[in-house]
């Protein structure tokens, strides 16, 4: 378990938000991960614990939100690939803001609706 506060706050924040929402086959969640150096999303059915699709900025040369857009941009490709036009926006306890927001801005804009 985390001791500093932030990751605490983040943590129960997230807790809160998993007891909320759950993807399904037809709607899948779309968890976002944030780590100093890269930002990762998936396409997760709960029902079954699958990923269905998933991006990561490992590997783009782009300022960090532009990347992030270009993750949303993927993943909104390669749902569309497995089949999925809706999903659950899960934020994991993140702030929507910066590059949370602009996977988010980069999966609408490659028709995901959330």
């Amino acid at each position: 378990m985390p001791k500093n506060k932030q990751a605490l706050r983040r943590q129960r924040v997230r807790r809160r938000i998993r007891g909320k929402i759950s993807g399904t086959a037809e709607r899948p969640r779309l968890s976002v991960y944030r780590s100093n150096t890269a930002i990762y999303a998936q396409l997760i059915d709960d029902a079954s614990g699958t990923t269905l699709a998933a991006a990561s900025s490992k590997g783009l040369e782009a300022a960090p939100v532009d990347a992030s857009k270009q993750v949303g941009e993927t993943l909104a490709e390669r749902a569309k690939q497995a089949g999925v036009t809706t999903v659950v926006f899960d934020r994991n306890g993140y702030r929507y803001h910066g590059r949370v927001k602009a996977v988010a801005e980069g999966a609408r804009s490659g028709g995901l609706q959330f």
